[in-house]
């Protein structure tokens, strides 16, 4: 016997059954598919590209060496202990039916409330964030191939930007609405493009006259960051944000499940390994391009060819040193700029698998209608919903840049929030009940996810305070602003609304 032509022998179709779910999406993922997803979404190229200009900021190669490693010792924490909560409730719903089962009955509307929203916004913000670089980006390509900034190069105006960020979003809903076959050899796709362009970027201290020296890249440590901020442990931890934000998404392999095969299995493989991979060529990234950094005030000034987009800037010189133009830089930046379009991609997969699984339960507005699935097995509505939602969190950046980095905070901090919360339930209140699936931690999962929650707490801190002195309207760190925002909206409209017809994750299968 099948359904949708799928075995019921497959172990995931039979847990997602267990769970109450009828099987109406397509499993035909194998587990590099699963891990491809994550792996784009993650996307080194994309975190570490959009944020290096951070990271030369405050406290340059050593904060950006170094700090990856304390970050990714972490995030490998948080990542086992979701997987080890994924192999048990292998869903789409992910971290909201988490929290659900294992904050349990008296908890589990409230809690499975408050962790999908945070997650559904969290990953709408990730989205707008990473198509939103990507306009910048190749704003920035536009402008140094038609001369750079200081050879009267064409500058586009924001509302060129938010334009082509609002085209960006309708091709990644029309590939979104491809059937999961295809939309599986695209992720593939992406996660080799991703793989292969690290290493191609690594290669660009080669090509440049002049390099950096190994005392350079692993002991340099730049306190003139025009911030007024000259502690150098203060300085440190609010550089660990390019990495941090780097390594999110990974979620996305849970959100995947439900198309996953042996998901029980597969869904907590594709987690860890695309965060250690990412992890491992992350470094070699970061380490690579550093080699190449000689200049960091020349490089963040906003009077350089790429107006002061610092890894624009070193691709740009390099080959402009070695060869007389930049061209070979640009192509590089457009290397770069297709593996941030398979991310955005891949993101909008996520978004729309969270938002089907979260109006099956009733959680959003127009739920009926965000659930559907068309005849090729896809949330249509949902991919389309989460495409308008990403457009109209990027048209914050028409008012000023603070608002828009106040909303795309959310992206790290509000994420994270939402990893934190299912495993800070399986910690307490589910300790001595879980019931772990094939992939677990056996006695050790209590301390790792300790440790996880103790972890997501302080990068909570960490990233909502000052970073720059004095304080006022135009340097404040909003992040606590919104995300505090985010966090009073979703509880009124507990209060006033959601406890009184909410009640958790709903099954779909009648005994």
């Amino acid at each position: 016997m099948t359904t949708n032509d799928v075995p019921l022998l497959d172990s995931g179709h039979a847990r997602l059954n267990q769970l109450g779910y009828k099987q109406e999406l397509k499993r035909d993922l194998s587990v590099l598919s699963n891990f491809a997803f994550s792996f784009s979404i993650i996307s080194v190229l994309t975190g570490i590209t959009t944020l290096y200009n951070n990271g030369l900021n405050y406290g340059g190669p050593v904060s950006m060496v170094y700090g990856w490693l304390v970050a990714c010792f972490f995030t490998m924490i948080v990542a086992l202990s979701m997987a080890e909560i994924c192999s048990s409730y292998p869903t789409s719903g992910g971290l909201y039916y988490w929290s659900a089962k294992l904050a349990g009955p008296s908890w589990a509307p409230f809690a499975s409330w408050i962790t999908g929203w945070f997650n559904i916004v969290g990953q709408w913000a990730v989205t707008t964030s990473v198509d939103y670089s990507l306009a910048q980006l190749v704003q920035v390509i536009i402008l140094l191939s038609t001369g750079g900034k200081n050879g009267g190069g064409y500058v586009a105006s924001k509302y060129e930007v938010i334009a082509l960020h609002g085209g960006i979003l309708v091709l990644h809903g029309i590939l979104n609405s491809l059937p999961i076959s295809l939309l599986s050899f695209l992720g593939q796709l992406g996660a080799a493009w991703n793989f292969l362009g690290v290493f191609l970027m690594i290669l660009i201290p080669s090509v440049a006259t002049e390099r950096a020296s190994a005392s350079f890249v692993f002991t340099n440590f730049n306190t003139n960051n025009g911030a007024g901020i000259s502690s150098r442990p203060y300085i440190f931890l609010i550089g660990l944000l390019m990495s941090q934000y780097t390594l999110t998404g990974y979620d996305s392999s849970a959100h995947m499940t439900e198309e996953t095969k042996d998901a029980d299995i597969n869904g907590p493989r594709g987690i860890i390994t695309a965060v250690g991979i990412s992890i491992i060529v992350g470094w070699g990234y970061i380490i690579g391009i550093s080699f190449a950094v000689t200049d960091i005030p020349y490089l963040l000034s906003k009077n350089n060819d790429a107006g002061g987009y610092a890894i624009a800037e070193i691709f740009y010189l390099a080959f402009k040193s070695r060869y007389g133009n930049g061209v070979g830089g640009i192509i590089c930046l457009v290397i770069v700029a297709v593996a941030i379009f398979f991310c955005g991609m891949s993101s909008i997969t996520s978004n729309s698998r969270m938002a089907y699984a979260f109006s099956r339960d009733g959680a959003m507005p127009l739920s009926s209608l965000w659930h559907k699935v068309n005849k090729q097995e896809v949330p249509i509505n949902a991919v389309w919903l989460s495409v308008i939602i990403s457009f109209c969190m990027a048209l914050t950046s028409l008012g000023s840049k603070v608002a828009f980095d106040a909303m795309v905070s959310i992206a790290t901090i509000g994420l994270y929030i939402a990893y934190a919360l299912p495993i800070f339930f399986r910690v307490t209140l589910a300790q001595n009940r879980f019931v772990q699936g094939p992939f677990n931690l056996g006695r050790y999962g209590i301390i790792v996810g300790w440790i996880a929650v103790l972890w997501v707490m302080t990068i909570s801190v960490l990233f909502s305070l000052p970073v720059s002195y004095p304080i006022t309207l135009e340097t404040l760190n909003y992040t606590p602003v919104a995300v505090g925002i985010l966090l009073i909206i979703v509880i009124l409209y507990w209060v006033v609304s959601g406890r009184f017809w909410f009640k958790g994750p709903v099954t779909n299968i009648k005994d």
